[in-house]
């Protein structure tokens, strides 16, 4: 099993773009991604200098993504 990464935010969302999410709006410290093709799906990231693993993990099962796919989204 692949370990975690430590990452940001900024990080995360430049990630999900690469996979087929775009901003759709900002609320305080949190960014709204949503997918560009169905089913739409909608994540919520923290904009923090350090996203818990625990929240990272979960944005990654909500998006569809294994821990391998999300680090080489990262690249």
């Amino acid at each position: 099993m692949t370990k975690l990464p430590a990452v940001s935010g900024k990080e995360i969302c430049k990630a999900l773009e690469r996979a087929g999410y775009f901003m759709d709006y900002r609320t305080g410290s949190h960014i709204i991604l949503r997918n560009e093709n169905p089913p739409y799906r909608r994540l919520t990231v923290p904009n923090h200098k350090d996203v818990a693993k625990g929240t990272l993990r979960s944005i990654m099962r909500q998006a569809g993504l294994t821990v391998d796919e999300f680090i080489e989204l990262r690249k």
